[in-house]
């Protein structure tokens, strides 16, 4: 499963500590998701991936949300599940279920970097609005909780 790594160093859960982008001309910058995001990443031992990441700033719904509000809720949360696999120094997410439904099928493929307790997922350059950028996620391991 990878030179030097198993799997079994991703076996656990990750809480999102950062995330920022860079373009291809290196200026860096935070991502979509806002100043602050906060997620969790789960790697299981059979081989299954959930994700999640929520926006920074989000509001509550009321209680008849208006059409606007769930499109604002909709877009500022990212959720998916799925397999995943380590090749090397990659780890790729293979989708079966997700929140934006164009990801269902895919392989999300991300550098990973293991740095003590945290690991950084690295995405390859992918165009958002109308620059090429690399998404850099840090994530830090939790406790086992008992």
């Amino acid at each position: 499963m990878g030179i030097g790594h198993t799997g079994d160093e991703l076996v656990g859960t990750w809480k999102l500590v950062s995330a920022s982008t860079t373009t291809s001309t290196g200026e860096r910058s935070e991502t979509p998701y806002g100043p602050s995001p906060t997620g969790l990443l789960t790697y299981t031992a059979g081989g299954r991936v959930i994700a999640m990441i929520s926006h920074s700033g989000r509001k509550s719904l009321s209680t008849l949300a208006k059409p606007e509000e769930q499109a604002e809720a909709f877009k500022t949360f990212l959720a998916y599940a799925g397999r995943y696999r380590l090749s090397g120094d990659e780890v790729i997410h293979s989708v079966e279920i997700s929140s934006i439904q164009s990801y269902v099928a895919q392989d999300l493929v991300r550098t990973v970097k293991f740095q003590g307790d945290q690991i950084i997922l690295v995405t390859p350059p992918t165009p958002v609005k109308g620059k090429i950028q690399t998404f850099e996620l840090i994530w830090q391991r939790l406790p086992v909780v008992s």
